[in-house]
């Protein structure tokens, strides 16, 4: 069942079909998908979605299209891991990972790809388009060669090679721009109006979009055993993930599935080379203003963030914080959520780890709380950034004296005890 009841300007107000459209004819503000939260409430319940598939589509009665066959591959329902072992070595009581790098195509881009080619391939759109920092670019591919559908994906030229090679399998057209993501999403907008039957999923049909990112917090509440955590920490790019994750939360008390009114301190992590939303947090002003990325983040370097603004408010009005950090502290967050927990996480995983130690370290984040950390892409997707500082620990002859004599330096080095048990 479809529960949309239109579109609505998230500026002025205006309603909307729920159409192919993604900006106000009155005021050019954004437009964001309403629903009949009294007929989903009527409908909806955990017994439902506990039935359901064990993907985003489980919570198809709060997305923005009812279709008996979704594009999907599969993308949601990624594993929350209690992380005991970080959270001793940060200080906190309770924190969890929201494993999105267990994705199909390893990002969390998969929940939005799969809502918005739904929906596109509803309103008549038959080539899958996007201007991406990479993750994006992998998910629309898969997607659209799933559906069967072509696909034209625009990209920085200097992206990592993992993920250029990753969206290029699929056998959709990519095409590399020289300049920065802010550049190739200032030609996909052009593009837009040159070519009206496409559909660009983070432009003219960003509309719909945007709300598979609510699956985050959909997931987290139903893994928590229908409770909303206390703080949650969400890096951010474009900043339509943290509105969304926020929406999402905000969306499941509406409709009646948590049993308390939610009350999540939400966090935004930032890399310092591209930190517009953190340095508008910091300086205490409502401006975001646009700069030029320089960070091995490379899928957060989004200089001129499309929801900036509106994710500065939502941490503002929730009681969170925003911080950026070095690319340094990015690495080593990605080798200590490597290192405590198993996960391997890409660079902007390592933003949100980094974050997170950061704002424990300055008290924002309590002991007291359950915290969850967004960890929002494969590590395999950026191993470029972490060249020189990890590989063998020595390289010996085939013989069992050398590795004696290694082991031996190694327990040296780290002064680990080198009695052997009887």
């Amino acid at each position: 069942m479809d529960f949309v009841s239109g579109l609505r300007c998230r500026e002025c107000g205006r309603t909307y079909p729920a159409e192919a459209l993604h900006v106000c004819d009155y005021c050019f503000g954004p437009l964001e998908v309403t629903y009949d939260y009294r007929r989903v409430a009527a409908t909806m319940s955990r017994e439902r979605i506990e039935a359901g598939p064990r993907s985003i589509w489980r919570y198809a009665d709060l997305l923005p299209v009812a279709d008996a066959a979704p594009v999907d591959l599969g993308a949601g329902f990624t594993p929350l891991v209690r992380a005991d072992r970080l959270a001793a070595e940060l200080g906190l009581g309770e924190l969890w990972i929201k494993d999105d790098t267990a994705n199909p195509t390893g990002s969390f881009k998969d929940r939005v790809v799969s809502v918005a080619l739904t929906k596109a391939r509803q309103l008549g759109f038959k080539i899958a388009a996007c201007a991406s920092t990479g993750n994006l670019a992998n998910s629309v591919a898969a997607h659209a060669a799933r559906a069967g559908m072509e696909s034209v994906v625009l990209i920085p030229h200097d992206l990592e090679t993992a993920k250029i090679t990753m969206t290029s399998v699929y056998g959709g057209r990519v095409f590399a721009v020289e300049g920065s993501y802010d550049d190739v999403n200032r030609l996909c907008a052009e593009l837009t109006s040159e070519q009206p039957t496409w559909a660009f999923v983070n432009v003219n049909v960003r509309t719909y979009y945007a709300e598979g990112s609510k699956t985050l917090a959909f997931e987290v509440a139903e893994q928590l055993g229908w409770q909303a955590p206390d703080h949650v920490v969400v890096p951010i790019g474009s900043g339509s993930q943290l509105t969304k994750v926020a929406k999402g939360f905000a969306e499941l008390w509406q409709v009646g599935l948590l049993d308390e009114e939610p009350s999540v301190r939400i966090s935004g992590a930032q890399a310092e080379g591209c930190s517009p939303v953190a340095t508008a947090f910091a300086e205490g002003t409502d401006v975001i203003r646009p700069v030029k990325p320089d960070t091995i983040a490379k899928s957060l370097a989004i200089g001129n963030p499309a929801d900036g603004w509106y994710a500065l408010e939502t941490i503002r009005k929730s009681g969170g914080s925003c911080a950026s950090v070095t690319d340094a502290e990015v690495i080593e967050g990605i080798r200590l959520l490597a290192r405590t927990e198993g996960i391997f996480a890409e660079t902007a995983g390592g933003v949100t780890i980094a974050t997170l130690a950061k704002l424990v370290t300055e008290g924002v984040i309590r002991p007291d709380e359950r915290v969850v950390a967004m960890v929002t892409g494969h590590g395999l997707k950026t191993v470029e950034a972490l060249a020189g500082t990890v590989g063998p620990t020595a390289t010996i002859a085939p013989t069992l004296e050398a590795f004696a004599a290694a082991m031996g330096d190694e327990r040296e080095r780290t002064n680990e005890p080198t009695t052997r048990s009887a």
